[in-house]
């Protein structure tokens, strides 16, 4: 079950671990961290709170060594993975491997969440190309479905398991990315602001609705960051005007704008923000802000949607 042979070559690694039960989710990463540490290597792990209290146990005092974060939390919206936990962890760190344990897929997902998660598994390959380290990250044979574990192979170039190590002959991250940029129907009754530049207007709607959704006075000022920042990215840098479009009930609070640009950049959003870059953070803002960001993009535009809980 061992992953620890990927910083050997000075490359970026990033396999996939199969496992099954605890005893295997221990023998494929407590080594994995051991290796990190005797090399003098940085080691993160985020992963699922139940997962890390048991390789908290398991390392014992070299837990201390570790950065170590509830990916439940940090990792809530698959969209501030690469660049809040693994981009932070590896950029906090320069010119040196890192090693991290990611797992960002479990079987409490939900079918809206998964195909982010899908996503953000995919673009891993192409955030950290020509960086030096690996990315370990588990998957629970047990409970998740067999079409995730087929997305795995495709977006890991690695497999292990108990049978040992094989490279993926699905490997195709690109085409998880294609797969999976699906279209977002609009649900009826979802209340629609046109082809707009008004930014106050937007605002201050969003305020009412989310308010009356049942979101915290924080969450619905973090609404009107995000419907801004969308907003304005589709005015600026889109067609220059924006549909917001606004629904939800039960604790759940939607919005979505979408515009007729294009987006060249696949890591929109996912790039971490220079200390001294003075713009460009807007999309990064509504990753970090929002419980779930989806993209669409097609012929007619690009669409973002951001959830909020209550």
């Amino acid at each position: 079950m061992s992953a620890t042979a990927e910083t050997d070559t000075g490359a970026f690694g990033h396999p996939a671990l199969f496992y099954r039960g605890a005893a295997e989710y221990l023998a494929g990463t407590v080594p994995f961290v051991w290796g990190g540490l005797a090399a003098d290597e940085p080691v993160a792990v985020a992963v699922p709170g139940e997962n890390l209290a048991l390789l908290r146990r398991e390392l014992g005092a070299d837990a201390a060594r570790v950065r170590l974060l509830d990916m439940t939390e940090a990792g809530r919206n698959p969209g501030r993975i690469i660049p809040g936990v693994l981009r932070a962890f590896a950029d906090s760190h320069p010119g040196r491997p890192v090693r991290i344990i990611g797992e960002p897929i479990w079987a409490a997902r939900s079918a809206v969440e998964y195909p982010a998660c899908a996503q953000h598994e995919a673009l891993i390959n192409l955030a950290f190309a020509g960086r030096a380290g690996t990315i370990l990250c588990p998957y629970d044979v047990e409970t998740l479905a067999p079409g995730v574990l087929a997305d795995a192979e495709a977006t890991h170039p690695v497999l292990v398991d108990g049978t040992g190590r094989r490279p993926s002959t699905a490997y195709d991250p690109a085409g998880v990315v294609g797969r999976y940029n699906q279209p977002l129907p609009v649900p009826d009754g979802a209340l629609e602001l046109a082809g707009t530049t008004d930014l106050a207007a937007a605002r201050a709607l969003a305020h009412v609705r989310a308010a009356a959704c049942g979101l915290s006075d924080d969450q619905v000022a973090d609404v009107e960051v995000v419907v801004t920042e969308l907003l304005s990215n589709s005015v600026e840098h889109g067609s220059g005007s924006g549909t917001v479009r606004f629904w939800g009930g039960d604790g759940e609070f939607v919005c979505e704008v979408h515009d007729g640009g294009r987006l060249t950049d696949p890591l929109a959003g996912r790039h971490p923000a220079d200390p001294y870059q003075p713009r460009g953070r807007g999309l990064l803002l509504v990753n970090h802000l929002a419980d779930l960001v989806r993209l669409h993009t097609d012929d007619d535009g690009v669409t973002f949607r951001a959830y909020f809980r209550a």
